[in-house]
């Protein structure tokens, strides 16, 4: 081009400059996504509503831990960009069969028919906890999910079947993470179970962690084989009862990559992979591959032959980080070797069939522990003391750095619980469980009241508390003026009337959940917490002393909580007091789905 065409060249348009507005949502939309903790995430959105739209489009993680909550539709709209979600269902008590079949409050379906709509188009993984969920919210669910979903994960779930997991399998062509825990599988002894193993798709499969342990029917050995076989990447896997030693050591051979392993029955059996098997093979299958250096974790144990796990203590146990023990009855003698090798490990459960020996080694070995759950072999009140105050004081002392501990036993001491208060000023869950009812200080005779003072008082960074044993209002008192920061509150037993739950509910300023069961406090213990409720998750209190009147006066005045009562009496034998207050902030108000022993105030 020459000068005079350049001179005759019309002028460059100056480039559109985006509204203020636009610019000011981009740079939010940055800037917040390095913000991850869900509370800093939702004080910003509160800010203004530039800050609510860009919080808004850029939160990926979205958690509702109480179902009722929030409506999916809601959240859609709320959070339309989510790629991982986590729903919540029953509340914890459930565990104890408190809640009457029935109550219909944690169904899986509205949310089913959402993902069915392709409300959340970039979903990536789902995680579902005590949730009832069957078989066809699975196939709907499975045939409507978008290409991008990889993990689906049961926790403590019921009402599904190997049919709901087959079609999850067979639709599902991008899975890599299909866990199975603890969860009550519907499979009736008449009906034809389904081989979920083999609806997996043909060829390679980019499964990274299979766990189905909790599954009770046998599964086809040579089709999980080929599934494993299949699965190169498989990092995790988890078998259940039926998988046996030999079996084990099959599927071990086709997962060099594994640091996750759930063992199943850990035992030999009848079946053909088992003939001819010795502790040499077991040995080779746990240290080839550099597999002693890469299993960081061990399950499983259900139905444990002992001299097999004496055997893998010396190649397998050196690099574990997490070792759950809480099927396997394991013995002093039987577990002290295989602790021994243990000296990176972080996270334990166990039963208390180690007794108090087992812990005091574990104490003096395990110096990196950060998370121990010491569970009941017999659950009854009247079990065979197995640990005691000794176990636990060991613990606190060997074991400095422990930030989660529940703790099962028979009897305890204010001064073993002061020890751990003071040795372990790190913890934020504390869970002491003294299964017999009301028990005070077995040597004193004194209640439990200054030993659980001692931990809200020395432990600032506690969040998490569950009480046991005999305690007055005093302890209640303490956990009022010291429990700054716990934010989940269980209480079984206890207390002298509504003064304590006036401590608490007018004391713990950042109480999100408070689960109490057989107490002596009633309506006006309850009618303390008005100025609270609306910043808690939930309440349940069962087994109390509240009446019809008293909850009734609750919902007047807090018209934006819910407030259920359940009686699962039969209809003559009702009284004016209420079997169980669940009470749970909403902003969808009463649900519909409401049987007829449940009734919304």
């Amino acid at each position: 081009m020459s000068e005079e065409d350049e001179d005759q060249a019309p002028p460059k348009r100056p480039r559109a400059t985006p509204p203020p507005d636009q610019v000011l949502d981009n740079v939010l939309e940055t800037v917040l996504q390095f913000l991850a903790a869900p509370r800093d995430r939702s004080a910003a959105s509160l800010v203004c509503r530039s800050w609510h739209r860009a919080e808004s489009a850029t939160r990926v993680s979205l958690a509702v831990r109480n179902i009722l909550a929030a409506s999916p539709a809601r959240a859609a709209r709320r959070f339309p960009n989510a790629h991982h979600i986590l729903l919540k269902g029953r509340p914890r008590f459930a565990d104890f069969n408190l809640l009457p079949p029935g109550w219909a409050g944690s169904a899986f379906r509205p949310w089913a028919a959402a993902f069915a709509s392709a409300a959340f188009p970039a979903l990536r993984s789902l995680s579902l906890k005590r949730i009832t969920v069957t078989d066809d919210d699975l196939d709907l669910l499975a045939r409507s999910l978008p290409p991008s979903f990889r993990e689906l994960s049961f926790l403590l779930c019921d009402g599904f079947s190997s049919r709901g997991l087959a079609s999850i399998a067979s639709h599902c062509r991008g899975l890599r993470v299909l866990d199975v825990v603890d969860c009550e599988m519907n499979e009736e002894e008449d009906d034809e179970v389904s081989d979920w193993v083999a609806a997996f798709p043909r060829g390679h499969t980019n499964l990274e962690s299979l766990c189905f342990d909790c599954f009770t029917p046998q599964v086809p050995f040579a089709a999980l084989e080929a599934l494993v076989a299949r699965s190169p990447r498989l990092r995790r896997l988890g078998v259940n009862q039926h998988v046996t030693l030999g079996q084990l050591r099959r599927l071990m051979a086709l997962t060099p990559h594994l640091t996750h392993l759930g063992t199943g029955a850990f035992r030999p059996g009848d079946a053909a992979e088992d003939q001819g098997l010795d502790l040499a093979q077991i040995l080779n299958a746990f240290s080839s591959a550099g597999r002693a250096n890469t299993l960081a974790s061990l399950s499983g144990f259900r139905d444990l032959a002992p001299e097999y796990l004496l055997t893998i203590a010396t190649v397998a146990a050196a690099n574990l980080t997490t070792l759950d023990l809480s099927y396997a009855p394991v013995t002093p003698d039987q577990f002290l070797p295989f602790i021994a090798q243990c000296r990176n490990l972080e996270t334990l459960w166990v039963l208390d069939s180690v007794r108090d020996e087992g812990l005091e080694a574990m104490a003096s070995f395990c110096k990196k522990l950060q998370v121990l759950r010491v569970l009941p072999l017999d659950a009854h009140e009247d079990a065979d003391e197995l640990v005691s105050e000794v176990g636990l004081a060991a613990i606190s002392e060997g074991c400095r750095g422990l930030r989660s501990i529940l703790y099962f036993c028979q009897r305890m001491t204010n001064a073993a619980v002061i020890t751990m208060s003071h040795n372990c000023p790190e913890l934020k869950v504390f869970r002491l469980c003294i299964m017999g009812r009301l028990q005070p200080d077995h040597i004193t005779g004194e209640p439990m009241d200054e030993g659980f003072g001692a931990i809200v008082r020395n432990c600032s960074k506690l969040t998490r508390l569950s009480t046991s044993g005999r305690l007055t209002d005093r302890a209640f008192e303490y956990i009022g003026k010291y429990g700054k920061s716990v934010r989940t509150l269980s209480v079984a037993f206890a207390g002298d009337g509504d003064l304590a739950l006036q401590h608490l509910l007018q004391g713990c300023s950042k109480l999100e959940k408070l689960e109490i069961r057989d107490c002596p406090f009633g309506d006006a213990g309850l009618l303390s917490g008005m100025h609270h409720f609306y910043n808690m998750r939930f309440v349940w209190m069962s087994g109390c002393n509240l009446t019809l009147q008293g909850c009734k006066e609750v919902a007047r005045r807090l018209p934006r909580m819910v407030v259920e009562l359940v009686n699962s009496q039969p209809e003559s034998e009702r009284t004016d007091g209420v079997d169980i207050l669940y009470m749970y902030r909403s902003l969808e108000g009463p649900r519909e789905d409401v049987p007829p022993f449940v009734k919304i105030l």
